[in-house]
């Protein structure tokens, strides 16, 4: 196959959504279907001690959610379908604002019930930012929720999107008895049993014949009309273009627990999602189809496999062909490297891979050269943008519980950072540790893993910091920014790439800050021009 017709093949997505939308369920289903596993574990179900496929931490399996973004592939219809599967928990938040920077286009879930959530609306805001194509799926259908109708003026109003419907739920809750598929003109019964065969779907031509009455019934018949006759009256036409540039989002109903709807939605995703995509470095726009590999960082995460102590750093490629054994270019470092057992991902399996093409990820063990937003090339020098630090909402200092574990509690700490699981925050002082989250729970999962992974112990104790910021005098030698870091010494850190960074106790000291030294600025994330 021609290196061309590879690109062509890949669809590279992440599914985003509230915790609990039943983000992890549909990820299961959409691999069910690529054959990639067996039985889906069910989540909910407590018969099946398997866990979801996609769940590999301690702590997922105890509650039940996904922890980490993990990567997992499967082929359908002669399509490569790379899946990354973020964590829908809000305390993760900055872990799936770094996955949309490798991701094509999106699927967001959204449950029928609670409709769009406010950890919905952050994600979608950072994807029309980007202009990543999006696919709607509403979700748990066979459950009592609100009147289609509703939901879809909710998901306009609430995360400004243009939608249209590509299929359409025939009833809801009880009395819901399948889903019209609008965009192969079918008819998908639902029997409530999701072990039965899941191609069972009824063409319907003519929506006028009586057939449609044989199926579901009178009234459902005539409402179902309606409704479709409303749909062709308010919502556009599906155009591919327009869904591509970020401008129509076509919307799928179903129930992913009961495989409802599901394939529905692969099979239109399958041909209308983008392939993969070019992207903006530093000095240029780099395209897919270039001969030359580029790719970058945009996770780490170490201890995989807790038997061996590894680390990998998932790379997704921009252009040109990764092969094993082949020297690339480690640009921050400017150091030539070569990986001899690079990995991709089948479902939850990793294998070694000799050739991967543009939208694939890559898994290459680390030993430590490797930090998020770093950039692979053949010898160009460039750095992909965007892959940015955001300021933490939550800062507390980190105590050594076990002083004879003082070089294990470093290193740990040291490479959970670099996995982009928190910050870490040097004060210029006394050289006290800080570390700052995005959320309150990554507390537990940094105390957690560098116990069972580090064999470190620590504690921690409360810092009042509102909010991090990082700092850029307009010239390093004036009076004003002396007299700012004499002033404000108390609370000036460093960042672990050695950037200054001014811990702000609340939104008033930074606007007083910012008044006072109008020479000194203030950005809240670590990616400044």
């Amino acid at each position: 196959m021609s290196f061309l017709k590879e690109i062509v093949r890949r669809r590279t997505f992440g599914i985003i959504s509230h915790p609990d939308a039943g983000k992890t369920t549909l990820t299961e289903k959409l691999l069910l279907f690529g054959g990639a596993i067996q039985e889906a574990g069910a989540v909910k179900n407590n018969k099946i001690k398997k866990g979801a496929t996609s769940d590999f931490m301690e702590i997922e399996r105890q509650r039940g959610i996904s922890v980490a973004t993990s990567v997992l592939a499967f082929n359908y219809q002669n399509k490569k379908i790379n899946i990354l599967d973020t964590p829908g928990h809000k305390d993760f938040a900055e872990d799936t604002f770094r996955t949309l920077t490798a991701v094509d286009s999106v699927i967001v879930v959204i449950d029928v019930a609670k409709g769009v959530e406010e950890q919905t609306e952050k994600l979608v805001s950072v994807c029309r930012m980007r202009k990543i194509p999006i696919i709607v799926f509403i979700n748990k259908l066979d459950r009592e929720g609100k009147d289609a109708f509703d939901l879809m003026d909710e998901v306009e109003k609430k995360l400004g999107l243009h939608v249209t419907p590509l299929s359409f739920p025939i009833g809801m809750g009880y009395d819901f008895q399948g889903i019209y598929n609008i965009w192969e003109k079918n008819i998908n019964l639902f029997s409530g049993d999701s072990r039965k065969n899941i191609e069972d779907t009824i063409a319907i031509s003519d929506l006028l014949s009586p057939e449609l009455e044989k199926l579901i019934g009178e009234k459902p018949a005539i409402k179902l009309r309606e409704e479709l006759e409303l749909i062709e009256e308010v919502y556009p036409p599906f155009n591919k273009e327009d869904y591509l540039e970020g401008n129509l989002q076509p919307v799928f109903f179903g129930s992913a627990l009961n495989n409802f709807g599901v394939r529905e939605l692969l099979d239109c995703f399958v041909e209308i999602a983008p392939t993969p995509r070019p992207k903006e470095s530093d000095t240029r726009l780099v395209l897919p189809e270039e001969e030359k590999l580029s790719g970058f960082v945009f996770k780490i995460h170490a201890n995989m496999d807790p038997k061996h102590r590894d680390r990998l750093a998932f790379i997704k490629i921009v252009s040109g062909t990764f092969e094993r054994n082949k020297p690339y270019v480690h640009v921050r470092l400017n150091k030539s490297l070569k990986f001899s057992s690079p990995n991709a991902f089948f479902a939850e399996k990793k294998e070694i891979v000799d050739i991967s093409y543009p939208g694939d990820i890559v898994g290459l063990h680390d030993t430590g050269n490797f930090k998020i937003g770093d950039t692979l090339t053949e010898g160009e020098l460039m750095n992909f943008r965007g892959i940015p630090s955001f300021s933490p909402e939550h800062f507390r200092y980190i105590n050594n519980a076990d002083p004879m574990k003082a070089k294990q509690l470093e290193k740990g700490v040291d490479q959970l950072m670099d996995e982009g699981v928190a910050q870490l925050f040097t004060l210029e002082m006394n050289n006290r540790k800080i570390i700052g989250t995005v959320g309150a729970l990554q507390y537990e999962v940094i105390q957690y893993r560098l116990e069972h992974e580090y064999g470190a112990k620590c504690t921690y104790e409360n810092f009042p910091v509102h909010k991090a910021c990082w700092v850029k005098p307009d010239d390093a030698k004036n009076e004003e920014f002396k007299e700012f870091k004499r002033v404000k010494q108390k609370f000036l850190a460093h960042d672990k790439y050695n950037q200054l960074v001014f811990l702000a106790d609340s939104d008033f000291t930074i606007q007083m800050t910012q008044n006072k030294y109008p020479s000194v600025k203030l950005f809240f994330t670590s990616e400044f021009e």
